[in-house]
C-alpha cells in the first residue's frame, strides 16, 4: 500500500486533519477486539487494527467521553 494511505483520517465533519503517522496506537487491555485508539493533539483517533490503513474516526474529548459512557452503559449491547 501507498505510504499517503496509512492511517488517514476521517476529514470535513469539523474535524482536523490530524498527522497520525507518529501516532501510539494502544489496544484493548485484553487483546480482544480489533479497535486501537491514539491521543493526538487534544483529540481521539480510533482506527481498526486489522486495517490500519483504512480512515480512522477521530472524537472530541466531549464526544470520546459520551462514547465511553454509552458503551459502559450498554448503549452499544445486542441484548
Amino acid at each position: 500500500m501507498a505510504e499517503s494511505m496509512i492511517s488517514q483520517p476521517l476529514t470535513g465533519w469539523g474535524k482536523p486533519d490530524l498527522d497520525l503517522t507518529e501516532a501510539d496506537w494502544q489496544s484493548s487491555s485484553r487483546g480482544a477486539g480489533d479497535v486501537q485508539i491514539a491521543f493526538v493533539e487534544g483529540f481521539i483517533a480510533m482506527r481498526n487494527s486489522e486495517r490500519p490503513e483504512s480512515p480512522s474516526l477521530i472524537f472530541t474529548p466531549d464526544e470520546w467521553r459520551a462514547f465511553v459512557l454509552g458503551a459502559r452503559g450498554g448503549d452499544f449491547d445486542l441484548t
